[in-house]
């Protein structure tokens, strides 16, 4: 086999394979030795686009031959090189049948590790997000503020988990001033997993909420996760760590951080407070610097419990030196998408499209803030909630019992989750999203104010099309 130096060196010798022997994993499971991430790392610094999708290959990419549940990603390594990728990385030897093929020991560890060097090798200063909610528009409106003064790279959608993160980090370049990688979790030591492949300078937790408990097995075990950004941040000794100092679940494991400090009150010590002056429906809210000037803001956000997203990226922006008036245009020309607090008018009603994600937390917050609106002809239309295992019917319940206190017109509850909850007849029961579709078809609610929310799985953001 030749080696792999002389065969980068000389690119005019096609070599048969690149053996890429690991050490012994380390507990995050994706330690290799330097000099062999090394080798790939000059192959990919002449290739530098990434792809796990053979139906997208970009002409010299290099193709990772990734698994998954029902799929093996070596199949498509030949098919991946015909359509113009430069190498394939597989780790089945029976698919390196190509000299452009590199075969690995895991293509996932191997594509995390090279991210890691990646990330090593330019040095870009990044900032760490997680937490149960709002992660995701704070990261959006984080990277929009940043973007006023710096060129920032952000992670695109939700590309959150153990591929998404090293596919962002790859994408990083030396024109990048700073980058706003988010990082998801729905079981213990997903968040060290990838916070030893991002190893981030600067860290925030949105909050912590009752989310996912089937995978983390309690809400303790939410906290602890999302935690594990923490310990990191103590074992690096430097950055800092922003915090919503109102959330008494993250300053009780926050001891030994140097904490920036952001919240709606008048607590000393604070970076940057703020206050809602209304939400009728937008949020328009106020913040200040310490004790400098107010600055009003008038957001394209419906619900108050985005105060606190829109303070974490003020805190951060100016904490990077962004000037009020750039963080303000920021706030205020952010429009969300993908379904996450929008507010939609059709020819029939108003709707507020919630209907990206949804646990118990985010659920309660989004009933509240609905029922301080002031409208005469409210309905919800609330689907299942996922991934909760044990407790699943308790939280179900509770929030059947929070919609019964609320003046709404009309309750529809989506998924069979709702069926073995104890339901006034008045309140519709729908096994589907499909029984919704018909049931509209029907008859369309008309002049209504409609708040729609539930996980992704019960497909709620197909109604909105039909209201």
């Amino acid at each position: 086999m030749q080696n792999i130096k002389t065969a980068f060196d000389n690119r005019k010798e096609n070599f048969h394979r690149i053996r890429l022997q690991k050490d012994k994993l380390s507990k995050c499971g994706i330690k290799q030795t330097k000099m062999e991430i090394s080798e790939l790392y000059k192959i990919f610094t002449a290739h530098p686009i990434v792809t796990t999708d053979s139906r997208d290959c970009p002409e010299g990419s290099i193709f990772f031959a990734l698994k998954g549940a029902s799929f093996d990603g070596n199949k498509f390594a030949a098919t991946a090189l015909e359509k113009g990728c430069a190498y394939a990385v597989v780790d089945e030897k029976e698919y390196a049948t190509d000299k452009r093929c590199i075969l690995v020991d895991d293509c996932l560890h191997t594509l995390q590790q090279l991210a890691r060097c990646h990330r090593r090798a330019l040095g870009t200063r990044i900032i760490g997000i997680t937490g149960t909610n709002g992660k995701t528009t704070t990261k959006e409106l984080t990277a929009a503020v940043l973007g006023e003064k710096y060129n920032v790279l952000y992670t695109q959608g939700n590309f959150n988990n153990d591929i998404g993160v090293p596919k962002t980090l790859l994408r990083l370049t030396r024109e990048h001033e700073i980058a706003v990688v988010e990082m998801g979790a729905s079981h213990p030591g997903d968040i060290k997993t990838l916070v030893e492949i991002v190893e981030p300078d600067y860290a925030i937790i949105t909050n912590v909420g009752r989310a996912h408990l089937q995978g983390f097995g309690s809400f303790e075990g939410v906290i602890s996760t999302k935690g594990e950004l923490y310990d990191f941040m103590r074992q690096r000794k430097s950055g800092c760590v922003f915090i919503d100092n109102e959330n008494e679940h993250l300053k009780g494991i926050a001891n030994g951080l140097e904490l920036v400090k952001y919240g709606c009150s008048d607590a000393e010590g604070l970076f940057v407070n703020g206050r809602i002056v209304e939400c009728e429906p937008m949020l328009h809210f106020a913040w200040r610097h310490a004790d400098g000037n107010w600055n009003e803001v008038k957001t394209h956000l419906i619900g108050a419990y985005n105060v606190t997203n829109m303070l974490a990226a003020a805190t951060i922006g100016l904490y990077f030196g962004v000037t009020p008036e750039q963080i303000n245009h920021a706030l205020e020309t952010y429009t969300p998408s993908n379904n996450r607090s929008q507010l939609e008018v059709t020819a029939d009603n108003r709707l507020i499209v919630d209907a990206y994600n949804a646990n118990p937390t985010s659920m309660a917050a989004a009933l509240t803030n609905f029922e301080a609106m002031h409208d005469g002809h409210k309905m919800a239309i609330i689907g299942d909630m996922k991934e909760l295992g044990s407790v699943s019917h308790e939280e179900h319940q509770k929030i059947v019992n929070q919609l019964k206190t609320m003046p709404l017109e009309q309750v529809w509850l989506v998924g069979q989750e709702f069926e073995h909850c104890d339901t006034p007849d008045t309140f519709r029961l729908f096994e589907n999203v499909n029984e919704v579709k018909e049931t509209i078809k029907a008859g369309k609610p008309t002049g209504q104010y409609i708040l729609i929310k539930g996980s992704n799985g019960t497909r709620l953001f197909e109604l909105p099309e039909l209201l």
